[in-house]
């Protein structure tokens, strides 16, 4: 198949196709939020942008879930399916495409991709003998097992002994191919643990895997024999494949991939990274097709230190945390405090002291605090300040001027985390700017001149400091920008993707008197707890 190559400017990329067996939890919503995040910012870049997320909705866990409620399984789905859509709504999730792995169309790209793997001779009929678990979809090594023989990762769930004929694919045939592009290509498994975690599996050597299941009704049958049914996850993976299709395209490969693929970006849980850093890349290349740029594992969540789960009763809801708190704040905490890739915990208290300190006090207050005595000392007009003339020692200028690339290289590299502290660090010199220059007293010295000075740097950090944070705290973002007299907002950045181009505002210096500052007011309100 000849591809299209991709054009420069564009940049695709996926959440998981999340299980719907239950409504979105927390892990789930922060992968999303991530996902949100980097097309936000690729958005910025000029790029245009796919995000792609969805739900994965075939497999016997599924036909399980759904009988033991007394529905059929696409009812089930159904009705799964709208708490997605919600959560995501109330996140502020701007994705592109919403897949489900039951649409019809999908069918029909599973089935041509089948096809190509079957012609190359890489689908054979075998035997399939081993421990088996529902949850995870997915054979068990006996050695990994717990004891009373529980799945390592549903540790409450018993295995079942499987013993059927099966169609597998020859994921064998891969090793060394699949080893050969994980040396040329370092950069595609990230971060490096997952890196090396999947190196140490495929050293072990690879085994071919089962891709159809027998008396299992919810899936598409398999295109040879139609007395099989496909495995759940050789279906799921190629969700990623359906959604690139235009709405109106009739499905096939070569439709689907003409102007996305390879995908630049794989996002997902690292319990599923085998899956697409081993499975996928093998499947693909038997199907001829290019490999995704990068697939990026990241770590679970705890909640006070413990793994979450029903039968401790002690899960985080994603719903009811954005209504108590707004989704700025969830969104901030998630990738502020938590280093992407590494496990990370929420604790409430925590939660509610990193909002206050960094949202309410260090920024909000900043802005309130400088607008009030730019209405002071200015007449409410933002001085007129040529920025280059404010000398390179100047803190806040020297720190400006280099904050823009290095908060892009910590996006692009997904270290969210370390944006937020570049940000914070020139918020928190901005503060510290305004109480060593005391404007109040240069005032009553007579040195407008001065004055202006300072209030020009401190109003111009905080509009850089809010344009660099807006892929994670678009609300809060948008708030700073009208209050400093532009009509940006960040959440209708889909619709006028060069309102703020990412070349211009985020270097420092662009603030100028031209702006209509608007009136002052708490762009983040501090969280009260009651004792």
């Amino acid at each position: 198949m000849n591809l299209v190559n991709k054009t420069e400017k564009t940049f695709a990329l996926t959440t998981p196709l999340y299980y719907v067996n239950d409504v979105p939890h927390i892990g789930s919503a922060y992968t999303t939020i991530a996902a949100d995040v980097i097309a936000r910012f690729q958005r910025l870049l000029g790029n245009q942008v796919l995000l792609i997320t969805g739900t994965d909705e075939h497999g016997q866990k599924i036909q399980r879930s759904a009988a033991t409620l007394g529905k059929p399984p696409q009812d089930f789905c159904d009705g799964i399916v709208p708490s997605f859509l919600s959560l995501w709504d109330l996140l502020d999730i701007q994705y592109d495409r919403f897949s489900r792995t039951t649409a019809p169309r999908h069918q029909a790209i599973v089935n041509e991709f089948f096809q190509r793997v079957w012609e190359n001779g890489d689908i054979y009929q075998g035997e399939q003998k081993g421990w088996y678990c529902v949850s995870c979809e997915e054979f068990k090594e006996e050695r990994d097992l717990l004891e009373d023989k529980r799945c390592p990762i549903h540790t409450t769930k018993q295995v079942e002994w499987r013993d059927e004929q099966n169609y597998f694919f020859r994921l064998s045939k891969y090793q060394t191919q699949l080893e050969e592009f994980y040396q040329s290509h370092p950069d595609f498994i990230q971060p490096v643990s997952r890196r090396n975690e999947v190196f140490n599996f495929v050293a072990q050597g690879l085994q071919d895997f089962s891709i159809s299941r027998v008396n299992l009704d919810w899936g598409f049958p398999v295109p040879v024999d139609s007395q099989h049914t496909l495995y759940v996850w050789f279906d799921a993976l190629l969700g990623y494949v359906t959604a690139l299709l235009e709405p109106d395209a009739e499905p096939t490969l070569a439709n689907a991939l003409q102007k996305w693929w390879p995908m630049n970006l794989h996002l997902i849980g690292k319990d599923i990274l085998r899956f697409h850093a081993v499975y996928w890349p093998a499947m693909l290349m038997s199907a001829s097709l290019p490999l995704p740029e990068r697939v990026f594992g990241h770590g679970f969540l705890t909640k006070d230190g413990q793994k979450m789960g029903k039968t401790l009763g002690n899960t985080l809801d994603p719903i009811a945390l954005v209504e108590n708190y707004g989704s700025d704040a969830v969104r901030y905490y998630f990738l502020k405090e938590i280093e992407f890739g590494k496990d990370g915990d929420f604790n409430e208290i925590r939660f509610i002291n990193v909002l206050n300190a960094d949202l309410a006090n260090d920024l909000g207050n900043l802005l309130n605090r400088t607008l009030n005595m730019v209405k002071k000392y200015c007449v409410s007009q933002v001085p007129s300040i040529n920025p280059s003339a404010i000398p390179a020692e100047n803190p806040l200028k020297a720190m400006g001027l280099e904050l823009g690339d290095k908060v892009q290289q910590a996006y692009t590299g997904l270290a969210f985390n370390e944006a937020c502290h570049y940000v914070l660090s020139l918020v928190q010199a901005s503060n510290k700017f305004i109480d060593d220059q005391a404007p109040w007293s240069l005032y009553k010295q007579g040195k407008q001149e001065e004055v202006e000075v300072v209030l020009y740097a401190v109003l111009e950090s905080v509009r850089l400091a809010a344009y660099l944070l807006s892929p994670i705290i678009p609300n809060i973002s948008s708030d700073i920008y009208q209050q400093l007299g532009w009509g940006i907002n960040f959440n209708e950045q889909k619709e006028s993707a060069n309102l703020a181009p990412f070349c211009t505002h985020s270097t420092w210096g662009i603030l100028s008197d031209q702006q209509l500052l608007g009136t002052p007011k708490p762009v983040f309100k501090r969280i009260e707890t009651s004792k």
